[in-house]
């Protein structure tokens, strides 16, 4: 199986013929699938953008969201709308609300949306405030002081949610791939060739999710996972254990594309990622 891997599409930055290009890019794939790994687009138009990616692609369409597309509308607001179109069009799925999907005999993928949790780097000193806080409406009604709190909250829940997926999956197959939008590690968090420092990691880091993915791997030497993720729009590679990479794909605003391409064995996953090394 071939799955065309795309991150941080923006598709509220794009134009009409750059949407068109990337539309195309799509259909004149030859993968068997699609995963996207968040920030579609801004919370109302996100429905729009995947109801269209799914006419387009007309195959399955794995994706979880990122921070962006929940702006200018509320968290559990976009997940129930998201969810709700994937229970009429039957091709998207929606990584966060389900368990593990079988990509070959030994190769599950399961996903998570994350989020940059505050658990690393310095939050108290950074001079670093995203659009989340002024865009997204759990936070723009918050006292400023709730905000760290919040954020906590958040990657415990994805780590809650993933927990449960990631144990059965890795019960199941050789090979786990792992789908989320925010890095898990600091390591993984690139930017210009370089990873991030403790001014920018409490933002685009989700600590707690790299905490479940490193007791994950140690408590399944004998399995793999794989981690692909967003949000830095810079690419790079970074092991983690033995059994335990994390692959950050590139993008760039008004200029969608495919990212890579995943080649599922009947246990391996090898990809071919732009900026990336290649396993």
């Amino acid at each position: 199986m071939r799955v065309a891997w795309l991150t941080d599409l923006h598709l509220d930055h794009a134009t009409d013929s750059q949407r068109d290009a990337l539309y195309a890019e799509c259909q004149a794939s030859t993968a068997d699938g699609f995963l996207i790994t968040g920030d579609i687009a801004t919370g109302p138009l996100v429905c729009d953008c995947l109801r269209e990616l799914g006419d387009v692609c007309d195959r399955p369409l794995y994706f979880v969201l990122g921070n962006h597309d929940f702006y200018n509308s509320r968290i559990d607001r976009i997940r129930r709308e998201v969810s709700d179109l994937c229970g009429i069009q039957t091709n998207l799925h929606y990584l966060t609300d389900q368990f593990s999907t079988a990509l070959s005999e030994n190769v599950g993928l399961v996903g998570e949306d994350g989020w940059g949790d505050g658990t690393e780097g310095d939050y108290e000193n950074s001079s670093v405030r995203l659009s989340d806080f002024a865009l997204i409406e759990d936070f723009a009604e918050q006292n400023p002081e709730q905000w760290k709190n919040h954020l906590r909250a958040l990657g415990a829940e994805s780590e809650d949610r993933l927990r449960p997926k990631l144990q059965k999956a890795l019960e199941r197959f050789a090979t786990v791939v792992v789908a989320t939008h925010v890095p898990p590690y600091r390591e993984a968090c690139w930017y210009e060739g370089h990873t991030t420092d403790d001014n920018w990691a409490p933002f685009f880091v989700c600590g707690q999710m790299g905490n479940l993915l490193t007791e994950m791997a140690l408590e399944h030497p004998a399995r793999r996972i794989v981690v692909f993720c967003g949000h830095t729009h810079h690419p790079g590679t970074a092991s983690m254990a033995d059994n335990l990479t994390v692959v950050t794909g590139g993008a760039h605003y008004g200029a969608p594309g495919i990212t890579g391409i995943l080649e599922i064995g009947s246990a391996e996953c090898l990809w071919r990622v732009n900026g990336c090394q290649p396993l």
